[in-house]
């Protein structure tokens, strides 16, 4: 079915397009990640987690002729890392290596810790202009910030030889990573607003509700937040993973995803400061010399890009936006979704 008022809305409020059957346009049909149906791995130990992963990156390594990792400055990737001596290891570049050089170094140092060979993937504004249509057309609406250059990434491993790019995203969702949103018990309409990238009503002529999603998980005042991210927030992510990899025509395999804690999340830790807890642990276990990293997104100057944008066009949107009031990661919704609708034009 086509609804294009909805789908910009939840678009712009979720990063994805939430109903299964709705699509922008006839021309082309959304694609939703299909999520593994495996059987999932229940862990109580950080010992436990170190073990499920050494087993699950052994069995698919055996299918692979060269295997890559998406190596960041952050504990996920590093501890995935550690059990991937030899392999190759590819790590984003920004602005020549201008922007988040900590990030960088980090990488160095746990590639070198277990013997990577580190490839540098320089992503410039040009590098995701030139991947967005293709990973847009794959997708069939607008995308994620960061699959244009996930895309380019697994294009640069296909050169080398990559047949199978591991990659570390699962574990924010599993183990307690989305430490914000974690912060306290949310009453509904906190959160509500809270979640939101940005609310369509702000910026869309003729916007529609995205509330009845977040009612699904209503509780009274409260909401019912721990299963809304380990459902909603999880199918976005995993969404923009495939989506990206899936246009580069490179697999991928995601350790983490798989697995699943075996009790519940330790809300008293994550909100003294310990996110992940047990893969902090994890990571102290595999690198006992190296200082534990802060947590970070992954990385990406969506602010220096959008700085000096002034916002959309098209009808579609009001001529009203306050578009300074928006971060970079919430003007690259917007400018995506019009260079999608402009996509369509054509």
């Amino acid at each position: 079915m086509v609804d294009k008022n909805f789908a910009m809305s939840s678009f712009l409020a979720l990063r994805y397009i939430e109903k299964k059957d709705v699509h922008f346009s006839e021309k082309l049909q959304y694609r939703h990640p299909i999520l593994s149906n495996d059987e999932r791995i229940y862990v109580r130990t950080a010992e436990e987690i170190g073990e499920a992963i050494d087993k699950q990156l052994n069995e698919v390594r055996k299918k692979s002729k060269k295997t890559g990792i998406l190596l960041s400055g952050g504990m996920d990737s590093a501890i995935l890392a550690s059990y991937l001596s030899g392999c190759d290891a590819y790590t984003f570049r920004f602005l020549g290596g201008e922007f988040q050089e900590e990030e960088l170094e980090r990488a160095e140092i746990f590639a070198k810790e277990y013997g990577l060979t580190l490839h540098y993937v320089d992503i410039s504004w040009k590098t995701v202009e030139d991947n967005l249509p293709a990973i847009m057309m794959s997708k069939g609406g607008p995308v994620h910030s960061i699959e244009p250059q996930i895309c380019q990434g697994a294009k640069q491993a296909l050169q080398d030889g990559v047949d199978l790019m591991i990659i570390g995203d699962g574990s924010d969702y599993v183990f307690g990573g989305m430490d914000q949103l974690l912060s306290r018990d949310w009453t509904f309409e906190d959160f509500y607003h809270r979640y939101i990238y940005v609310e369509p009503e702000e910026v869309l002529k003729n916007p529609e509700s995205i509330r009845y999603l977040f009612e699904q998980y209503r509780k009274g005042d409260d909401i019912d937040f721990l299963s809304f991210m380990d459902i909603v927030a999880t199918e976005e992510s995993y969404g923009s993973y495939s989506n990206a990899f899936l246009t580069a025509e490179l697999d991928y395999f995601d350790p983490y995803e798989k697995l699943k804690m075996a009790e519940p999340l330790d809300l008293s830790r994550i909100r003294s400061g310990e996110s992940k807890y047990l893969i902090r642990e994890l990571f102290r276990m595999r690198y006992p010399n190296i200082p534990t990293p802060n947590k970070l997104p992954m990385p990406r100057p969506v602010d220096q890009y959008f700085a000096d944008w002034e916002g959309p066009h098209r009808a579609e949107f009001r001529d009203d936006i306050e578009i300074d009031k928006y971060k970079g990661n919430q003007k690259w919704l917007i400018w995506c979704l019009e260079q999608f609708l402009d996509m369509l034009d054509e």
